[in-house]
């Protein structure tokens, strides 16, 4: 979206309503009137045109925001002690996550040792402290939720040599990237796998292709705890795209299998709070509303409207004047009843809406 204007910060669905028609008309007048542009005559080509009728207050992907909305009380976590950069959460007997307010891992305590669900690099270091703070037992086991570097890149800073379980796609893709600090796992499996430890048990298993191949679901049955990564962001948008989905209509599928699960405790591996079934169904609802309202822009939105005649030979142009402006009505249609129930509504909303357009128009 090529668009030259500042956002401003509504705290309500009424001031995204009120400001934006005045906002878009101000800016337009100010750029024709500086003369900075002439879109109907084409004197600066792939300069910023006159903004699409009702824009968004929203600002677009490439547009500097002056500040964004604020984060809601239900979305943030207990505070992090900045001495120690971490605080942990015992989930039930034996389980426990660690945080650092923006990444999430797990540990499990068994009577001979400990199992540790992800090492992000951003605290890994600090994860044995942590876990010392508790028991005095090594860690035995390292399980790799994926093979996304945010999540495991810590492992060796982890130190030992546990014994490291993940799926055989999460190790395929390891072997490739070749990286030092995410060692390839010694033991791998294709749907599930059951372990053991004393008297503690973590079932594993993987569900297909959404966020990425080899992502696999991590359940603790006996304390009902869910760790599913990069698919559910408690009290917060999601990720840009669909958290990089690499397989939307599955993202989708993964999400609704989450909410039928028997857990009380999801980790999601991101922001500063575990979930619950309330955070699972509030964020299915987002995505429904979601593709309703890509599907109903990607309808009634007619291709070339609008477009300079000059450029009705330049098919890529045709396109982006197209997609540019389903986003735009997805957006709007969004802001309302959205922008005050997600953190970071107004960061990612513009990626959400080009992700799932793109979704339904070719897939």
């Amino acid at each position: 979206m090529r668009t030259l204007r500042r956002a401003i910060n509504p705290r309500n669905s009424q001031a995204v309503a009120l400001a934006s028609s005045g906002l878009i008309a101000a800016v337009a007048a100010l750029w024709i009137a500086g003369g900075s542009l002439n879109a109907q005559n084409g004197s600066h080509p792939g300069a910023p045109g006159v903004p699409y009728g009702n824009m968004s207050a929203i600002a677009p992907i490439g547009v500097g925001i002056d500040k964004y909305f604020d984060v809601p009380e239900s979305a943030k976590g207990p505070a992090i002690d900045p001495a120690k950069g971490y605080r942990t959460e015992k989930l039930g007997d034996g389980v426990y996550m660690i945080s650092e307010g923006v990444n999430q891992s797990m540990f499990m305590v068994y009577e001979d040792g400990v199992v540790v669900i992800d090492a992000p690099p951003t605290y890994a270091a600090r994860i044995p402290k942590a876990i010392a703070e508790v028991t005095d037992k090594p860690i035995t086991h390292l399980v790799y939720s994926h093979a996304h570097s945010d999540h495991i890149g810590g492992a060796k800073a982890l130190g030992g040599r546990p014994i490291i379980i993940a799926h055989v796609e999460t190790n395929r893709r390891l072997a490739r990237q070749n990286d030092p600090n995410r060692p390839l796992a010694t033991v791998t499996f294709d749907d599930t796998y059951r372990l053991s430890v004393g008297s503690q048990v973590l079932e594993l298993s993987y569900h297909g292709n959404a966020h990425l191949p080899g992502n696999i679901f991590i359940y603790a049955p006996k304390q009902r705890v869910l760790m599913v990564v990069d698919l559910i962001f408690p009290g917060w948008m999601p990720w840009r795209r669909l958290a990089d989905a690499q397989d939307v209509p599955a993202y989708f599928e993964q999400v609704k299998k989450i909410s039928d699960w028997d857990f009380h405790t999801l980790i999601g591996g991101h922001v500063a709070r575990t979930g619950t079934r309330a955070d699972v169904a509030t964020q299915l609802a987002f995505m429904e509303d979601l593709s309703a309202a890509a599907d109903r822009a990607l309808k009634q939105t007619k291709p070339g409207e609008g477009l300079n005649p000059a450029d009705r030979p330049n098919p890529w142009a045709l396109y982006d004047h197209y997609i540019d402006r389903v986003a735009l009505d997805c957006v709007n249609q969004l802001t309302r009843k959205w922008s005050s129930k997600l953190a970071a509504f107004d960061v990612f909303i513009w990626d959400q809406c080009y992700s799932m357009e793109q979704t339904l128009r070719i897939e």
